[in-house]
C-alpha cells in the first residue's frame, strides 16, 4: 500500500534532493549481499533536515490515524527506524519502544527496549524495505512478547516481489511513503536520470541478484 500520489512524489523528491537516495546505473554500488545495485539508499539522512523529517513524520502520523485508529504504542526497528519512530510517537502522543537487530548478550538479554505489555496494538516504523527479512524479524519479536502488530510503515521500498511475498506470508500489512517506481518517475521528471537509464533500472528490480554480473 502506497501513500497518496502527491505525497509519495514529494517524499521521493526530498530523498533525491538530499542524496538520501543515489541512482548510478552506469557505476553501480555493491551491496553486502554481493548484488550489484544502481541505487544507494540511506534514509537516515532525512533526520538532518527539519523540513523533511517533519514532513515524513506527518505523513506517517496521518496514515496511522486514518488506517489504524489509535494504536497503543509505536515501535521502531533498529537502527533506521528508531529516531523516526520516536518522532511519530511524539506527534501521536503515544509510548515508544524499539526492537534490536538481535537480543543483547548480557544483562536482561532484551530484544525490545522500552516498556511494553502483552495485548497492546503496535504500529512498527522502518526506514527501508528490501527483502523485508530484518523488518519481519522485529515483527516476530514483538509478537513473541504478546503484542498485536497491526501494521508496518516504511519511508521507501524497492518493490521486490520477495518482500511482498514475505509480508503476505507473515500476515503483516505494509505501507510505504514512496517506492522505487515513484522514485524513477520523479527522477525522470526532474532530469536526475535520462530515459536511456530507465530500462537498466527496471531490469535491476526484476532480477537484482543477476543484474550486471
Amino acid at each position: 500500500m502506497l501513500k497518496t500520489e502527491n505525497s509519495a512524489s514529494k517524499v521521493a523528491e526530498f530523498l533525491l534532493k538530499i542524496k538520501a537516495i543515489k541512482l548510478q546505473p552506469e557505476n553501480p554500488f555493491q551491496w553486502a549481499s554481493g548484488w550489484n545495485s544502481p541505487i544507494y539508499c540511506d534514509n537516515r539522512k532525512t533526520l538532518s533536515y527539519p523540513e523533511i523529517r517533519n514532513y515524513i513524520r506527518d505523513c506517517f502520523s496521518k496514515e496511522i490515524n486514518e488506517n489504524y485508529s489509535k494504536p497503543d504504542i509505536i515501535a521502531g526497528v533498529a537502527t533506521g527506524g528508531i529516531a523516526l519512530g520516536a518522532l511519530v510517537a511524539q506527534e501521536l502522543e503515544l509510548p515508544f519502544c524499539y526492537v534490536r537487530a538481535q537480543a543483547k548478550s548480557h544483562g536482561l538479554n532484551n530484544s525490545i527496549e522500552g516498556t511494553v505489555e502483552a495485548g497492546q496494538n503496535v504500529v512498527v516504523i522502518e526506514d527501508l524495505i528490501s527483502s523485508g527479512k530484518s523488518s519481519l524479524n522485529a515483527v516476530a519479536d514483538l509478537r513473541e512478547a504478546g503484542l498485536n502488530v497491526v501494521g508496518m510503515g516504511a519511508i521507501f521500498s524497492y518493490g521486490f516481489s520477495i518482500a511482498e511475498d514475505n509480508f503476505e506470508n507473515a500476515n503483516c500489512e505494509l505501507f510505504t511513503l514512496t517506492n522505487y517506481s515513484t522514485l524513477l518517475e520523479r527522477a525522470l521528471e526532474s532530469n536526475y536520470i535520462s530515459t536511456d537509464a530507465i530500462e537498466s533500472l527496471e531490469e535491476w528490480r526484476s532480477s537484482p541478484s543477476t543484474w550486471k554480473k
